[in-house]
């Protein structure tokens, strides 16, 4: 129950953030957010940070339990009857959140020209320009310090790794292309990440597969 609640928290934590001003990724359908009673125009993640919060409760129960245990003898006591309390409460907790929480990602609004945009203004893709550097036969190490100092360089100018000429690139190293600029392209970055369990989209959409034949195979009559 404790493990189940981290991870309904640790998503509603994603989900408080994404919806703020700031980043705009997300927003949650009305029946799941409150107004404030002083701003006018603020919209509050009520639902998600009820269930963030809730997960201390569960993390109570368990501790509780273990103190109980904790003194016992390898064998039955009276003492452990005080796991139904903890047990009820947990259940009570858990059902509720596992509603709420299926509804509000179901009724939620993803703003895909936001997140995307975001992609294209930091520095994410600095890896991938080390290991297209390295391609060119330049020691990884020193690739890392190049690229280092490139972002620290774009961090003081406003300049994107995919904003730097080509011709800069080049005195770097001569052999670096074009084809570089397709290397920092936030969908290329994603693709590469093909490994087994990886980020990748061809994995992502494994994953998604398998986790719809479980959702399958456990909601069967």
């Amino acid at each position: 129950a404790s493990i189940l609640m981290v991870h309904l928290s640790r998503l509603c934590e994603e989900l408080i953030y994404w919806c703020s001003y700031e980043f705009g990724y997300i927003e949650l359908a009305d029946q799941y957010s409150t107004g404030s009673s002083i701003m006018p125009q603020k919209k509050n993640p009520d639902m998600a940070e009820l269930i963030r919060g809730k997960t201390g409760r569960i993390f109570g129960d368990l501790m509780g339990l273990l103190t109980v245990m904790k003194g016992l003898p390898l064998a039955y006591n009276k003492d452990m009857q005080e796991d139904k309390e903890g047990v009820f409460d947990a259940v009570k907790t858990i059902v509720p959140s596992l509603k709420v929480m299926s509804g509000m990602i179901k009724t939620l609004h993803v703003n895909r020209d936001k997140m995307e945009q975001a992609t294209h203004h930091d520095f994410s893709n600095a890896t991938e320009l080390a290991d297209y550097l390295a391609t060119k036969g330049i020691p990884f190490r020193q690739a890392h310090e190049i690229v280092g100092e490139l972002v620290l360089k774009g961090l003081k100018t406003g300049t994107n790794l995919a904003d730097i000429p080509l011709d800069q690139y080049q005195q770097i190293n001569p052999q670096i292309t074009a084809d570089v600029y397709t290397v920092l392209k936030p969908d290329t970055a994603v693709a590469r990440r093909h490994s087994l369990g990886g980020t990748g989209f061809d994995q992502v959409k494994r994953q998604i597969a398998a986790a719809r034949k479980v959702i399958k195979q456990n909601h069967q009559p």
